[in-house]
């Protein structure tokens, strides 16, 4: 599997997911068998450039390459500034969010909504691809099957990116219109995959290695990029890896080693995002981590008065040395929730 010239360790790939795919998730990640991750969506304004939010999505320090950043906006010029920027920061890889659902991104006609207009989007393609050229940095692009059910435009789009130059194309199995409700398909994706020469790969509801491989299989998409599934369950990527390369069953991790890798996270994140932020945004991801796990809602509501990491720390190890005491493994299966679910977690 490659983009451009990066050769990667293998085909699951980590969605770009705003306020979650920061540099210490995407750290973690790659650690458990991701082997690509992207980036938070960085705007193309120039005047948030400065900004604390834009300045930590930026941030690559001790990150393994390929370094790969989406950008975000609705005007070819600021798109192909804001990828020069990226790359002057960092990236080894610009990818294009055509695939955002959020209605304050689809308000202001970026993201997903730019599917309504194919010939902004491919002038925003092709801008960016010129202006990475000289660079040497491939540019990638992240979209949906369509803004809605009556215009399902993936096909044509993808094709005139690929013809604009764009490397790899990931398409999330729904419509804007569905944002993560429903079911994703994975027709649109295969008739994309059939008709194109460069990389495709799928994303949308791939929540256990059994569905990754039917995904691959319904697909025949080059690769797989993971979203919600991974938010607190990072190590579905080896257990992916391992089923698709033996088709048994990963044993799910040692409660040992759930402390270890949640305490790794949270100071990693603590140092990104200073000791207030941090321990406020580290909730969300402590929540994922525990959540079906016994005694865990009590736990997360005392845990959310907490407004020390130390404190926060000791919490989150006494509680999970206290299940050590009662089993030795997590769950063979974790639900990961619906979205609102998710969303409530994040709070």
């Amino acid at each position: 599997m490659k983009i451009g010239s990066f050769e990667l360790p293998n085909n699951l790939f980590v969605a770009p997911m705003a306020g979650v795919t920061d540099r210490p998730f995407r750290r973690l990640c790659k650690s458990l068998g991701a082997g690509y991750a992207v980036s938070e969506m960085v705007t193309s304004r120039k005047d948030l450039w400065s900004s604390l939010k834009t300045s930590r999505r930026a941030n690559h320090e001790g990150e393994a390459g390929p370094i790969a950043v989406q950008i975000a906006g609705t005007d070819a010029p600021m798109m192909a500034e804001a990828a020069v920027y990226n790359i002057e920061r960092g990236a080894q890889v610009i990818d294009i969010n055509m695939g955002c659902p959020a209605k304050k991104v689809c308000n202001k006609w970026a993201g997903s909504a730019l599917m309504q207009d194919e010939s902004l989007a491919i002038q925003i393609v092709s801008a960016v691809v010129e202006a990475c050229l000289p660079h040497g940095v491939p540019v990638t692009l992240k979209m949906r099957t369509g803004w809605c059910q009556a215009n399902k435009n993936a096909l044509a789009i993808a094709r005139a990116a690929e013809s604009a130059g764009v490397q790899m194309i990931t398409i999330h199995g729904r419509t804007r219109e569905q944002g993560y409700t429903g079911a994703a398909e994975y027709e649109t994706i295969a008739a994309v995959k059939a008709a194109l020469r460069i990389p495709v790969v799928a994303n949308g509801d791939i929540t256990s290695p059994e569905k990754a491989r039917a995904v691959l299989r319904a697909t025949g998409a080059d690769a797989l990029m993971i979203g919600r599934a991974a938010q607190g369950r990072p190590w579905i990527f080896r257990e992916i890896a391992y089923h698709l390369a033996t088709g048994e069953q990963l044993a799910p991790p040692l409660v040992v080693e759930l402390r270890r890798l949640l305490l790794e996270h949270l100071e990693d994140h603590y140092t990104l995002y200073g000791e207030y932020t941090g321990v406020r945004s580290a909730r969300k991801h402590i929540g994922w981590y525990l959540r079906a796990l016994p005694g865990s809602e009590g736990f997360r509501v005392r845990m959310n008065t907490l407004d020390d990491p130390r404190d926060q720390l000791q919490s989150v190890a006494d509680y999970l040395d206290e299940l050590g005491t009662r089993m030795d493994r997590l769950p063979v299966a974790m639900d990961i929730g619906t979205t609102e679910e998710m969303m409530e977690l994040a709070a």
